[in-house]
């Protein structure tokens, strides 16, 4: 079961958590929208901010694209508050601001704008309506990723079990330390989550075992698996909690949102 005891209260302020990886494929996004809908099974309000241009969390929680009138972009751009941007989904305590192709152009826009990395943690103030915010960064180290990192107090790091796996996430380490140096000195590791884990493979076993060498306990106990449910899931609109309950890829994201309400607790503490 899903640890339930972390309250924020209606007045308090939001925990905002970027999910990133300068990495295509690691399973961020799906791990975005599995963990937003294991907390807000426990009666979590929790909303997604998708970042991605190609919006493939807004898909994966079953968001039409004619729903998208108004988007993350125009959050951005100031054309819209973040209110105006949000979306209820199927999920009860789970909102999200979908993503828009005209995404993609944002940083071009925003290139000569004043505090231009700040626009995201800008439109995030004040918000007490939600007891967690996950934002769901594009696979690059750009304008858009370094408003989520500005606007966030902490980053989780999905990181798949593959060769060159530790080498990748170094990189976006120093990028999180550079943020906190010149931008966002609260900003803080959350933790580092192995996914896509096939334990007939040695190669997880051994990149695993180097990250869990080189970051000790920034990594999450728990471990994702390569579940074909897990990739079947988007194509229906759906996490896969929802898609199937019982599976491996169900279970593991259950107990990685116990693991990250427990820091959460100990945080706070």
């Amino acid at each position: 079961m899903v640890e339930t005891n972390v309250n924020h209260g209606p007045s308090a302020s939001p925990r905002i958590i970027a999910i990133a990886n300068q990495k295509g494929g690691v399973g961020k996004t799906t791990t975005a929208i599995n963990l937003a809908t294991a907390m807000a099974a426990t009666e979590k309000r929790v909303l997604i901010i998708d970042l991605d241009p190609q919006g493939n969390a807004s898909t994966g929680l079953g968001i039409d694209r004619h729903a998208r009138d108004v988007s993350s972009y125009h959050v951005l751009i100031g054309e819209a508050s973040l209110a105006e941007g949000v979306v209820a989904t199927s999920i009860p305590n789970l909102s999200m601001v979908p993503s828009s192709v005209d995404l993609s152009g944002a940083e071009i826009e925003l290139v000569d704008e004043p505090r231009r990395e700040h626009r995201l943690a800008d439109a995030l103030a004040n918000q007490g309506d939600y007891d967690f915010i996950l934002i769901d960064c594009p696979p690059s180290l750009n304008l858009l990723t370094l408003n989520a990192l500005v606007a966030a107090q902490a980053v989780m790091v999905p990181l798949q079990c593959e060769f060159f796996a530790l080498e990748g996430v170094s990189h976006l380490v120093k990028t999180i330390e550079r943020v906190k140096q010149a931008f966002n000195p609260g900003l803080e590791l959350h933790g580092i989550v192995l996914t896509m884990f096939d334990k007939r493979n040695n190669l997880s076993d051994m990149v695993a075992a180097d990250v869990r060498g080189y970051f000790g306990d920034k990594v999450y106990k728990t471990v994702i698996p390569r579940n074909v449910r897990i990739s079947e899931a988007p194509s229906h609109g759906k996490p896969v909690l929802l898609y199937d309950m019982r599976c491996a890829g169900s279970e593991a994201y259950i107990h990685l949102a116990s693991e990250v309400l427990k820091r959460e607790r100990e945080w706070v503490a």
